[in-house]
Formats: structure tokens, sequence, C-alpha cells
């Protein structure tokens, strides 16, 4: 390869790095834990929604944080506001959360305002 052919793919390189360390800074901490979490519509009802956050073996009240800021996040997206009525909330008694596997998995209704 010369040195001509080398410049351009460098830059992507670095580009893809860049990229990759911005969304990382983007990302919140709960009891010095990343969680991966998703929130998603349940029977194609928007303000329905179900969160599943893991791992949950890192810390359970980490994963119950990181739970309520991805449904408000979910709730404020698709409705402007962070209102939710909990089915299963992240303050429910720890023997009465939905843990599968090493998924904390909760469940709410978004409220418009």
């Amino acid at each position: 390869m010369t040195r001509t052919s080398i410049a351009p793919l460098a830059l992507i390189a670095v580009l893809l790095v860049s990229a990759c360390q911005e969304r990382r800074a983007d990302r919140v901490a709960f009891d010095g834990v990343f969680f991966r979490s998703n929130a998603s519509n349940i029977d194609r009802q928007r303000d329905d929604f179900e969160v599943a956050v893991s791992p949950v073996s890192a810390s359970l009240e980490g994963a119950r944080d990181a739970g309520r800021y991805e449904a408000v996040r979910y709730c404020i997206k698709n409705f402007g506001s962070s209102d939710i009525t909990w089915i299963a909330g992240p303050d429910a008694e720890d023997g009465t959360l939905t843990i599968a596997g090493d998924r904390l998995v909760l469940r709410g209704t978004c409220t418009p305002e």
C-alpha cells in the first residue's frame, strides 16, 4: 500500500474510534456500574412498556435506578412526560421484583400530561 492509500484508512479508523468514545461518554453509571437497558412497547401500545436491565447481579439497587432512568427516557421520548404508572416498578419489594436470568424486568404505563 502506498502512503496515499493508507491515509484515508487511518482517517476512517480515527473517526470510528472517536464515535465509539462519544457514545460511551453519553452512558450513565448507576451504583458504579454501566448497565445494559432497553425499553420497548407492549402489544403495540406505545404507552405500555417494558424495560429490561442487565446484569442485575452487579447491583440490584443500580439495576433498579437504571431501569427507572430508561423508563423515564422512553416516556419523555414518546409522550413528552416523565409521569409513569408502574405495574411492576423499581420500588417494589426485593422478593416481588421480576428477575429473569440476570435481567431485571420492569413494566409500566406512560401517563401523558
